[in-house]
């Protein structure tokens, strides 16, 4: 059975795509087989890993998922393609109960072939996010170690416990990742000490620094792992992705 992590944050900006291309690229690099969903119509993270947009979302067509899955340029990371079209984000976010029940019957069928799959969701509690979340195993949430990193979190959190509490209440809080983290500001630690003061164990330990080698591999179709291995921001990322597989 494949673990199913869903990346969620209703803030843009905190880094969610960056984990979820770097996540899924260290875990690949692990020898685990990889499946990467784009389920945000910005589809950042299919153009962040050499992919191209498709016309219409995979998730939303009557086709078997496995047609539309494709390679990448990293052994054992697979793609699902994100789409720009206005219909099928419309369909996506609309929260129809017929698309949802294909939505998520899509998302549970055919996993089996995969260790992992990760979900980059919109940034928003909408119907695709919750979708995605009940289709779920776990959910990670990245904060930016800012100043309004607790903004909004109340909103998010209240969704994925209502979600926890669906039938099969499969879902489980996989942790809280720091990223843009900047050791040299006073700020970053006041805002590293409240979140884990607040969230505690679920906290991981690894956090990610702000580095432009983090901003600038997506530009080239790669995660900061094989653009910039030796990199502060792959280091992290590896760390994380070790962290992710201890709590197996």
């Amino acid at each position: 059975m494949a673990r199913i992590l869903c990346i969620a944050n209703q803030k843009g900006g905190v880094g969610k795509t960056t984990t979820a291309i770097n996540l899924a690229a260290g875990l690949a690099l692990a020898e685990m087989r990889t499946l990467l969903v784009d389920l945000d119509p910005q589809c950042n993270a299919t153009t962040g890993v050499g992919q191209k947009p498709t016309d219409r979302h995979p998730l939303v067509s009557d086709q078997p998922l496995g047609d539309s899955i494709l390679a990448t340029k990293i052994e054992n990371l697979f793609l699902v393609p994100g789409s720009r079209s206005f219909e099928d984000v419309e369909r996506l976010a609309g929260g129809e109960k017929s698309t949802s029940a294909v939505l998520t019957n899509h998302l549970e069928s055919g996993m089996n072939q995969f260790d992992y799959v990760l979900i980059d969701c919109p940034p928003s509690v909408g119907a695709i996010t919750q979708t995605a979340l009940a289709a779920s195993t776990e959910v990670i949430m990245p904060i930016q170690a800012e100043y309004f990193a607790m903004e909004g979190l109340t909103q998010m959190i209240k969704v994925i416990r209502d979600v926890m509490r669906r039938p099969p209440g499969k879902l489980e809080f996989g942790g809280i990742v720091l990223t843009m983290y900047d050791p040299t500001l006073e700020l970053t630690h006041e805002v590293e000490q409240e979140v884990r003061e607040f969230f505690g164990d679920i906290v991981f330990d690894t956090v990610v620094p702000r580095d432009h080698w983090v901003s600038e591999a997506p530009s080239f179709g790669q995660s900061v792992i094989t653009h910039a291995p030796r990199s502060r921001g792959a280091r992290a990322h590896i760390e994380l992705c070790m962290e992710v597989l201890d709590r197996d």
